[in-house]
């Protein structure tokens, strides 16, 4: 699936499609329990250090709904057990997991799985 917008098409990536990952950042540079904003190419990546959930996620930057580059500072949280983040301006909240906008019907975002090793942050692309 890809992401179109006015701005940047994202293309999400699953794990087992990843041909890149790129180094990001050191897991000390990301804030606990919030997000940071990492530039791949001519791409904003939004990445959160999920501490309350030992986990990490990756996302465009792109809010779809007002086209704002500001998904890095929104607030995390879960919905069901579903990690999620919201968009600080319009407070559309969108899966971490899925990139599914969870609380209207709005455009999805493209989520890219992450990994941490040897204490560096990776996020995977496609391209």
């Amino acid at each position: 699936m890809e992401l179109h917008n006015e701005i940047k098409t994202f293309t999400p990536a699953a794990e087992g499609e990843v041909s890149i990952w790129f180094k990001a950042a050191r897991v000390e540079d990301f804030p606990e329990n919030g997000g940071a904003c990492v530039k791949y190419k001519d791409m904003q990546i939004a990445v959160f250090n999920f501490t309350r959930r030992n986990e990490w996620y990756a996302c465009q930057n792109l809010c779809p709904h007002k086209m704002q580059m500001a998904l890095s500072r929104g607030m995390i949280g879960s919905h069901e057990s579903e990690p999620k983040v919201a968009c600080p301006f319009h407070k559309k909240t969108f899966s971490l997991k899925s990139g599914d906008c969870l609380n209207a019907d709005e455009c999805s975002i493209a989520v890219f799985p992450v990994k941490v090793e040897e204490g560096f942050v990776h996020i995977g692309f496609t391209r």
